[in-house]
């Protein structure tokens, strides 16, 4: 009697689920310490050049970089976790056992993907939690050359913000108990596209939900001439936090963080492609553990004695990196502009889905 029910018996689906995760996190283990050797290798000079730096500072590198290396190769770690625990059940027979009971490829395969969903979610967490402050300090740290990183100022130089159709620039942005205040103050006002003016400040504050231009000089584009006044009101509904936003960086923020910021920067008229396609990524990117126990599932089908069971094993590890090749180049693309950001992030994980469930439903034909 064929089973209808989606997943096979508790037993069977807590083996195999149990089976899988093992071997995944053995994998990962094996990953993650082979490479930050390597890792450790090449950037142990450049902290030990360092004067001051010692162990503590290799052990606070380690400490950084290894939720990076966690979060980038989990997915492989699954991909190859999986392939090693179906092999080993059809070079087993088990998988025909299984079949000959009546179970169905897509009922062996749905104990893999419900633990995968379980990696996703955590993965998501730990990327939020963990690996996003990481990344921050290190890229800080390595910025200074692993040296002592200095302490915020809160001057942000050269910031461009769009207001309306002006452009507005300021060559230093402070931060004054949360009060943005600009120095050096250069607006192009426009009319559409074409240049009215260019006002020069030296200062400016906010004031009144507008901003107070001190010591200006306007040189009008048509008339070609110059005045000069002590102060002038511009800027009636520009908001001072889109002068205070420094350099965001997606996989440094959280996601809800990281949210805001893109609408700031997008009220500010600046571009937001990369960070849109950031955000959905964080996403997408866990949820490619999903995919991998389905473009693996060829390993686990056909008869093992027939000599194919490596053939067969390739073929997953192929589609498996196929994917992300694929993902790597949407995101780069994304990041460019030349492609949305939503498909940009998703589309990938869409196109091997379909092609995981097409090679599983033409494999259990």
């Amino acid at each position: 009697m064929i089973n209808v029910h989606f997943f096979p018996s508790r037993r069977i689906a807590w083996y195999m689920a149990k089976m899988f995760l093992l071997r995944s996190l053995a994998v990962l283990a094996a990953l993650v310490v082979i490479l930050m050797t390597l890792d450790l290798l090449g950037e142990s000079g450049k902290i030990l050049r360092v004067p001051g730096n010692g162990d503590a500072e290799l052990w606070r590198y380690v400490s950084l970089r290894v939720p990076q290396l966690i979060a980038r190769f989990l997915p492989f770690a699954v991909l190859l976790g999986t392939l090693i625990a179906l092999a080993t059940l059809n070079q087993n027979s088990e998988v025909v056992s299984m079949k000959a009971a009546g179970i169905s490829a897509h009922q062996i395969i749905a104990p893999l993907i419900l633990a995968s969903l379980v990696v996703a979610a955590l993965s998501f967490v730990f990327n939020e939690r963990i690996v996003t402050r990481a990344t921050q300090t290190l890229n800080a740290w390595t910025k200074v050359d692993y040296g002592p990183v200095p302490k915020d100022t809160g001057i942000t130089p050269n910031v461009w913000v769009r207001f309306g159709d002006d452009l507005f620039l300021a060559r230093e942005v402070r931060s004054d108990g949360g009060v943005a205040r600009l120095s050096n103050v250069t607006i192009y006002d426009r009319r559409w596209e074409t240049l009215q003016r260019i006002v020069n400040a030296k200062s400016a504050r906010p004031e009144n939900g507008a901003w107070r231009l001190e010591q200006v000089e306007t040189f009008d584009v048509d008339k070609g001439t110059k005045s000069n006044q002590p102060s002038l009101l511009y800027g009636k509904g520009l908001d001072p936090t889109q002068f205070t936003l420094s350099d965001v960086r997606a996989d440094e923020q959280p996601f809800a963080t990281l949210q805001a910021a893109i609408q700031d920067l997008r009220i500010a008229g600046r571009p937001t492609s990369e960070l849109e396609t950031g955000f959905w990524h964080k996403f997408s990117g866990p949820l490619s553990a999903v995919l991998m126990p389905l473009l693996a599932a060829v390993a686990a089908f056909g008869l093992a004695r027939s000599g194919q069971l490596f053939v067969r094993a390739v073929i997953g590890m192929a589609l498996g990196f196929a994917y992300f090749v694929v993902d790597n180049f949407a995101l780069a693309m994304g990041n460019l502009g030349a492609y949305p950001p939503l498909l940009a992030a998703w589309a990938p994980f869409a196109l091997f889905l379909l092609i995981g469930e097409t090679v599983l439903i033409r494999t259990e034909e």
